[in-house]
């Protein structure tokens, strides 16, 4: 396979001029204005950042691309899927609430922002993965699947189960309707924490497959012979009463997240951005974010997803861990084995190859890159 183009600039601004303008220069250098925007409805997938958390992609950059996007005559909005966890964004009143507090209005951001599978994560569109071995039809948010043309805005970051949060990541699980991110994590069933339990029903009008009933005193109960895994009762419950405890491993689940991803951006133009920066050791889900783990970097844009993750975990490996990060914490404790990898250094339960090996193999894209630089 011939290599994909992924461009990048660093951090650094000169000559008076401001990283937002360095940014969008770095999007012309790299042929944003080659996709046919005019006219077209444009969904920037981002990640809003759980509330309470500080690591994730600033407004700035988000207003920049969607300014980008306007100039050249597209419809912008700023879009994510609900969580399956419990936070501040498993519905999209809270999901609204939370982008707003960290910056993602439209006045701020430059464009709305649109909670892709609607209030409580049910609304999705079922899209077939070709070469799916895993998924054979993802359950993608229904806005983002409307939207003509795709772009992924991601935060490159550690992860604890996927080794690393890219544009994969964002892609892949992070379209991924309530009942897709069930699919992706699951192998298994969810179940009912009876403590939480207030005996309102809701989840039961929320099954299709009578699954759900209650006991005497009003506590919910899940058949898991009748239970197909879709999580929908997850959503319908307003108390956290119901979570997903059955994980998959995190081959299965890196692979699964490559054919979700493809099923998002097969047969329309794609474009991708991941800014290395606040490299975080976990992902930006969680209501807090540790220290950085290795320095800021640079912003790097591609239309391969497979490559543009490559070339920033390329570049990763290629730091030095700060001191008093996690990684190096874990590297100078006497047991510490050496995996010669930044990424498992830090999360040692953790591995990401194989999402990139199996997204080249379904042909989402090459590991095998050409890196342009723009200074």
């Amino acid at each position: 396979m011939k290599q994909s183009k992924v461009y990048f600039t660093d951090f650094r601004s000169t000559g008076g001029i401001t990283m937002p303008q360095k940014f969008k220069k770095l999007l012309y250098k790299a042929g944003i204005d080659k996709l046919d925007l005019n006219g077209k409805f444009v969904a920037i997938k981002i990640h809003f950042g759980e509330m309470g958390n500080l690591a994730f992609i600033r407004p700035n950059y988000a207003k920049a691309l969607a300014d980008v996007i306007t100039e050249l005559g597209g419809k912008p909005f700023l879009t994510d899927c609900n969580t399956l966890y419990p936070g501040s964004r498993k519905n999209a009143i809270e999901h609204l609430y939370t982008a707003w507090e960290n910056g993602f209005s439209p006045l701020s951001a430059g464009c709305p922002v649109i909670i892709a599978d609607g209030l409580k994560g049910t609304d999705e569109v079922e899209v077939k993965v070709e070469g799916g071995e895993y998924v054979k039809s993802a359950k993608i948010g229904h806005a983002i699947m409307d939207a003509d043309v795709y772009i992924s805005l991601s935060h490159f970051k550690g992860h604890e189960n996927a080794g690393f949060g890219g544009a994969v990541k964002n892609t892949g699980m992070g379209c991924g309707s309530r009942a897709g991110k069930m699919e992706q994590h699951n192998s298994g069933k969810p179940q009912v924490f009876r403590d939480r339990c207030k005996g309102c029903m809701l989840c039961q009008k929320q099954c299709a497959h009578g699954a759900i009933s209650y006991d005497q005193g009003r506590i919910a109960h899940i058949d898991v012979n009748k239970c197909v895994g879709c999580g929908r009762c997850i959503g319908g419950c307003n108390f956290d009463a119901i979570e997903n405890i059955n994980y998959s491993a995190n081959f299965e689940l890196n692979c699964k997240m490559a054919e979700y991803a493809k099923a998002v951006v097969s047969g329309r133009p794609q474009f991708h951005i991941n800014m290395v920066q606040d490299i975080s050791p976990n992902c930006d889900c969680h209501p807090d974010n540790d220290a950085p783990i290795l320095p800021d970097i640079g912003m790097f844009v591609s239309n391969d997803m497979i490559a543009l993750d490559r070339a920033c975990a390329d570049a990763c490996l290629m730091q030095k861990p700060i001191e008093g990060s996690q990684l190096s914490d874990n590297m100078a404790k006497a047991d510490f084995v050496d995996h010669h990898d930044h990424f498992r250094n830090s999360q040692p339960n953790c591995e990401w190859k194989s999402c990139l090996a199996h997204g080249e193999k379904i042909g989402l894209g090459t590991q095998n890159y050409e890196l342009v630089v723009m200074k």
